[in-house]
């Protein structure tokens, strides 16, 4: 018998859709903008987006996910059912069988409610794999075997870290720092340091262009221009920031991170340990991307750290072939009719 099967990747900034036999069909923002008049959905996903910090008072533009969970019910399942009938293409006939990945520190509570948003969203079944799982299969790391593999999969809600061996994950560890808190720990320093309050939009493009999770030779540094309110005169100005003041102003996050990173190095049995030296630690996730992580998690480790091809798309990818091979992952996913 037919069946539609659709895996998600919920994210707290992107969501990303992939569909058996046809890969990531979608690739749009976590974000939701609704009418406060009469409480209706008014636009989803990149749309929705061009619309934070732009609505009037009778509009609110916001991400329904926090942390990597549900904040917001109501919105999660209205982005929810947007996704699910646009990768069916608005056929309604059949009601899907849908896998989202979640992160692995999420509490009961918490996965009820991703259950119950994705059923009632529209889906016949809901399955739930953890995060740093689903990384793993989609960076194809052979996860079944008697060997350890770690993987740290840095979103933009959460960072998840995890050793997996024989199918499962024998150390982990999940905190609620990624993309978004570097963002808002830019905004923060700037607004400190230079008196400018700047967007959530303009935040994301400085740390994308000019970031870097180490401080660069003078030879490498760069600089750009960004837009903001004066906070003494509250007129426009335009302030050139350079590459410092991003990696200085994610200090005390990344630190964080490495924290974590740590203390599952330190969780990890020995004959494992001596599996993930060898191999090195695998960085998945959008925010992996930023300059000198791999780098820094090297120097502050002592073990080798290396960035997955096509990052930001491992757990979209890893959720997709779980999906489609439901019967050999099946001890690693939690079912829900």
């Amino acid at each position: 018998m037919f069946r539609k099967k659709i895996g998600i990747d919920l994210g707290t900034t992107t969501t990303l859709v992939y569909l058996p036999k046809k890969g990531i069909i979608i690739n749009e923002p976590s974000v939701v903008a609704i009418s406060l008049v009469d409480k209706k959905v008014l636009a989803v996903g990149s749309e929705a987006k061009e619309m934070i910090g732009r609505t009037p008072d009778s509009i609110v533009a916001h991400r329904p996910l926090k942390d990597g969970v549900i904040a917001d019910y109501r919105t999660t399942e209205s982005m929810l059912r947007y996704f699910i009938n646009k990768a069916l293409s608005g056929i309604k006939i059949l009601r899907p069988e849908v896998m989202i990945s979640v992160p692995a520190g999420i509490t009961s509570t918490e996965r009820r409610a991703v259950i119950s948003a994705t059923l009632a969203s529209g889906a016949k079944a809901a399955y739930i794999i953890k995060q740093p799982l689903a990384a793993a299969i989609g960076a194809e790391i052979p996860i079944g075997s008697a060997s350890g593999h770690m993987i740290v999969e840095l979103g933009g809600g959460t960072t998840e870290i995890a050793v997996i061996s024989l199918g499962g994950i024998v150390a982990c560890k999940s905190v609620r720092i990624g993309g978004t808190k570097f963002d808002s720990s830019i905004m923060e320093y700037i607004k400190k340091k230079y008196s400018l309050a700047i967007g959530e939009s303009t935040s994301e493009l400085a740390k994308i262009k000019i970031g870097s999770a180490l401080f660069l030779d003078n030879k490498d540094k760069m600089s750009m221009e960004i837009k903001g309110r004066d906070i003494v005169s509250g007129l426009p100005r335009i302030l050139k920031i350079t590459s410092d003041d991003i990696t200085e102003a994610l200090q005390n996050d990344i630190y964080g991170i490495v924290s974590a990173v740590k203390s599952v190095l330190y969780d990890t049995p020995p004959e494992l340990s001596a599996d993930v030296m060898e191999k090195g630690m695998i960085l998945s996730g959008g925010t992996a991307q930023l300059r000198n992580l791999d780098k820094l998690f090297t120097q502050a480790t002592g073990v080798p750290a290396y960035v997955s091809d096509q990052s930001c798309l491992c757990v979209v990818k890893g959720t997709g072939v779980a999906l489609e091979n439901l019967d050999s992952y099946k001890r690693s996913i939690l079912l829900a009719k």
